[in-house]
């Protein structure tokens, strides 16, 4: 009987070690204190962007030597089966991108509506195009999401901002054994490396730095101390009352 109260005891132990409280779980718990205000927030070009670039005017024959060729027909020439690197200009280690006609243009540190009012202004002021229009976009937009959620990972995105929730919500949310209250977001800018500490179950985080990402972010979940304690041992509660029912059958066996 002694044996049958000690194992009794031990699989109450893990149950219990294995348990997250309701604090440790919920997301943003003082969600009446979300602030009202929204931060409008438009990303900086940064160094390895890749840059959609279109220029149209009313003549339209004259904006063709400004834009690549790409091809509209399907196959292997078409822009879906292309590199990026081949549709779009890469923004080089200098900060800069090589356009058309126009040379070399600073990308970094500006967004891209400002490099959209700047290549325009050169098209303008030098005397190319009359009225132009120009569009630019980041079309190698991406973020990383790794640790304990659905489906770790890199993910890619056409939107100009993605926000921490949402990112979390494309990865497939953090398991139930994820550090809410701890997530890490490593973000590289002009050469600088920062680390950002975000915790879920709250919302004062919320018009700080880190609720919107920028490209090539690193989200990082670690797992809580019951999934810590568990690696390398017994992975899941199924397999702790496995081990135990085994040594119960044992111990009858050996007692029959």
């Amino acid at each position: 009987m002694k044996l049958f109260r000690l194992l009794g005891l031990i699989s109450f132990l893990v149950i219990l070690n294995s348990c997250s409280t309701k604090k440790e779980i919920l997301y943003f718990q003082d969600y009446e204190n979300i602030p009202k205000d929204v931060i409008n927030f438009s990303p900086q070009i940064q160094i390895n962007d890749i840059l959609s670039i279109n220029v149209n005017s009313l003549i339209a024959e004259a904006a063709i030597p400004y834009n690549r060729n790409i091809s509209s027909q399907g196959g292997a020439g078409s822009q879906e089966a292309r590199p990026l690197k081949s549709i779009g200009y890469l923004v080089s280690s200098d900060g800069t991108i090589t356009f058309p006609i126009l040379g070399s243009i600073t990308a970094t540190g500006k967004t891209t509506k400002e490099l959209e009012s700047d290549i325009t202004k050169i098209l303008v002021n030098e005397g190319h195009l009359k009225n132009p229009t120009v569009i630019v976009s980041v079309i190698n937009a991406k973020i990383t999401v790794l640790g304990e959620v659905g489906s770790p990972g890199t993910i890619t995105f056409e939107e100009e901002t993605v926000t921490l929730p949402q990112a979390i919500g494309m990865a497939g949310d953090l398991t139930i054994n994820g550090v809410r209250e701890d997530i890490l977001i490593i973000r590289e800018v002009d050469g600088v490396r920062t680390v950002g500490h975000v915790d879920m179950t709250k919302t004062d985080w919320f018009t700080s730095e880190f609720y919107n990402l920028r490209q090539n972010d690193i989200i990082l979940v670690n797992p809580n101390g019951p999934a810590v304690k568990q690696a390398g041992y017994i992975t899941n509660i199924a397999g702790v009352f496995g081990v135990v029912s085994f040594i119960l059958t044992l111990v009858l066996l050996i007692k029959s």
